[in-house]
């Protein structure tokens, strides 16, 4: 959520600043209507909040002389009824502009490229050397169904489409991966290890953006009389743990990280990413999510873009850092890096890590604050997060770069110890 400040005082600055950066239309006519009427109906409510105030005094006055205090009684009354009815019309009014502040997009950093789509994002390095094949080059699926060990069919079955089955020697390297990554990011990089429901609340969901804005793209069950959502990252619980808390200077940054099962709908076709596990209803992820100070998020962003780089290091995969355009960045990103990883079956470069700041966009939904030091007073965190990574792309990576003319695949040394020292899935 953006500073409410930015739509008093600088609305038409905040307004061409969203239209040149996300290609948003902000209704200016409707916000200084309403900022028009939210401001006159306070001042009313205030002024009758003084004046019943005022007249239940001189009621009180008028008994202890013995007077009749019928007519004031009859005034009082009726300064109730239009008090309440300003109340009503005040609240209607700030429920119509938090709707409106909720559907607002970030505004980016200045150090994010201008542009509409993917085309314009800035590469930033490229790190190791596609693989030259001597061989037919298999993708992940093809790879997988060896010995049924990839089950698109039996996913389907259980689930429905975009659900896969994975048995014997490919779920073992599933599972390794993410042992691996969790180990990587709390054993050198000084994460907290969190388990975490992946059922929460829309309170939740309303925390960090996802609602209301992507309701469409997420799983819901109802849970008695309440909705409940099934998270689509664990960012969702990880960040919403320091809502409504005032964190000590010294406490921060927080570093935090979860294996987690994740569920997104995202409705629609998405041609070849539909078939195999690039693109699935149901997922894991190591999720990394900071909680900083305002001054140190920008930092704190390189630190965790190079928290998951070192993951795809250390498997010797090779990829690329992009930093995002405004036009291709997510909803409540201030500045955004994508890691993609090299798949040879595609001949190209895929996204395997979104790292974000998201500056205050979320710690103002979440009430989340530090204390300042100096002054006492409490201010708004800085809340990042980001991947490290999903595991389903990085066994599509190992895969497909890892493969051999016979179907087999060659495990990553830094995977080993977690294979029970085996060298090959066979």
């Amino acid at each position: 959520m953006l500073d409410p400040a930015l739509l008093r005082s600088r609305l038409a600055e905040t307004a061409e600043r969203l239209k040149e950066t996300r290609g948003f239309t902000l209704d200016v006519a409707a916000i200084e209507a309403l900022e028009s009427q939210r401001k006159q109906l306070s001042t009313e409510t205030q002024e009758l909040q003084n004046l019943r105030n005022t007249r239940s005094k001189a009621i009180g006055q008028a008994k202890g002389k013995g007077e009749d205090v019928a007519p004031l009684m009859a005034e009082v009354a009726g300064i109730g009824d239009k008090l309440k009815a300003n109340e009503q019309a005040l609240a209607e009014v700030q429920a119509k502009l938090a709707e409106i502040s909720l559907g607002l997009p970030n505004i980016p950093h200045a150090s994010v490229p201008l542009g509409q789509d993917e085309n314009h994002n800035q590469e930033i390095l490229r790190w190791g050397t596609p693989r030259q094949f001597d061989f037919p080059v298999k993708d992940h699926v093809d790879l997988g169904e060896r010995h049924g060990w990839l089950d698109g069919e039996a996913g389907a079955k259980l689930s429905g489409s975009r659900f896969t089955v994975m048995r014997g020697q490919l779920a073992h390297l599933h599972r390794a991966l993410a042992q691996f990554m969790l180990d990587l990011q709390t054993g050198e990089h000084g994460y907290l290890e969190c388990n975490v429901p992946v059922i929460v609340n829309a309170d939740s969901m309303l925390g960090t953006g996802q609602l209301p804005k992507f309701e469409e793209d997420l799983f819901a069950t109802q849970v008695g009389d309440s909705k409940r959502y099934l998270i689509p990252t664990a960012e969702v619980p990880l960040t919403n743990l320091v809502r409504d808390t005032i964190q000590e200077a010294d406490a921060l940054p927080l570093r935090m990280t979860a294996h987690t099962l994740c569920f997104r709908a995202e409705a629609g076709s998405y041609g070849r990413d539909v078939r195999g596990m690039i693109r699935q209803h149901q997922f894991e992820k190591i999720e990394m999510v900071q909680v900083t100070r305002a001054g140190d998020s920008y930092a704190q962003l390189e630190e965790m873009v190079s928290h998951a780089e070192k993951v795809l290091q250390l498997l010797g995969l090779p990829y690329r850092k992009v930093l995002l355009c405004t036009g291709d960045m997510g909803f409540g990103s201030a500045k955004t890096y994508d890691l993609e990883v090299w798949l040879p079956s595609q001949n190209t470069y895929r996204e395997i890590s979104s790292c974000s700041n998201f500056e205050d966009f979320q710690a103002r939904r979440l009430q989340a604050r530090v204390r300042n030091p100096e002054t006492g007073k409490p201010e708004l965190v800085h809340t990042l997060n980001g991947s490290g990574l999903a595991v389903g792309r990085t066994l599509v990576a190992v895969m497909e770069n890892y493969q051999n003319t016979d179907g087999s695949i060659t495990v990553p040394e830094a995977l080993r110890p977690y294979m029970r020292g085996m060298d090959k899935v066979a």
